[in-house]
């Protein structure tokens, strides 16, 4: 899978060495093994995996020049994507992975390990509504992902208040996206963000993922993300 995965990433504009497929395989292996005790992925094939996860997370790069970008926060990560495997993709790239629940930062924590990732891959077990609260972490990254985590008015207000000014958000979504998109144009409104663009593209076997792109062009005001569990319960309208 390792001359797969990189003949697909040349198609996306990415060039991964042997190392940097190694690695993928290496994680590959490792998530199979922890999926046994611990419900990370309900995708356990090995050719599943390297084109539903690792792939489709490298799709990230078709809508933003990477090469601007040098921090990333992967927000509610689960298993690391598409954050890990953006991290393992370009070296110069430093990574926060959040992720609320301790067991899958345990194995996130594992992979950066065992893939020598450490020094610049940071794992983080909370939840967005604390975090973004804290000056290290509000309004720093070029770029803030999510894949799968909420519908996208809930979902803003979690990514936005991280973003720099001049930054963006990425949210990877599924069908669904245009009726997300219309239902938080509020919310990316009051959050700070310019109207947002969905770019649809096909993975080899021909799923259909959405890229909604929202560039961050004012600074998110002071009372968002607001306390936990408040912007699932009560979403921007």
């Amino acid at each position: 899978m390792n001359t797969w995965l990189q003949q697909q990433a040349e198609a996306l504009s990415i060039k991964l060495d042997q190392t940097q497929a190694e690695r993928f395989t290496t994680y590959c292996a490792l998530l199979q093994e922890w999926n046994k005790r611990l419900n990370l992925t309900s995708i356990t094939e090995t050719d599943a995996i390297f084109e539903l996860h690792f792939l489709d997370s490298l799709t990230v790069a078709t809508v933003c020049d990477m090469a601007s970008v040098s921090s990333l926060i992967d927000v509610g990560t689960g298993a690391g994507f598409p954050g890990l495997a953006l991290a393992i993709s370009y070296p110069s790239l430093q990574v926060t992975l959040l992720e609320s629940i301790e067991k899958k930062t345990k194995f996130l924590l594992q992979v950066t390990q065992e893939l020598g990732l450490t020094d610049r891959v940071r794992v983080i077990c909370g939840r967005a509504e604390a975090l973004a609260g804290l000056k290290e972490h509000r309004a720093v990254y070029d770029l803030a992902v999510a894949r799968a985590v909420a519908r996208l008015n809930v979902l803003s207000e979690y990514c936005m208040p991280f973003v720099k000014v001049g930054g963006c958000f990425v949210a990877q979504k599924g069908p669904l996206a245009d009726e997300e998109l219309v239902e938080a144009k509020a919310a990316i409104n009051l959050l700070g963000g310019e109207e947002a663009q969905i770019h649809r593209i096909s993975l080899p076997g021909g799923a259909t993922r959405s890229l909604v792109v929202i560039p961050k062009v004012r600074p998110t005001p002071g009372g968002y993300p607001r306390r936990i569990g408040l912007p699932s319960r009560k979403p921007i309208i």
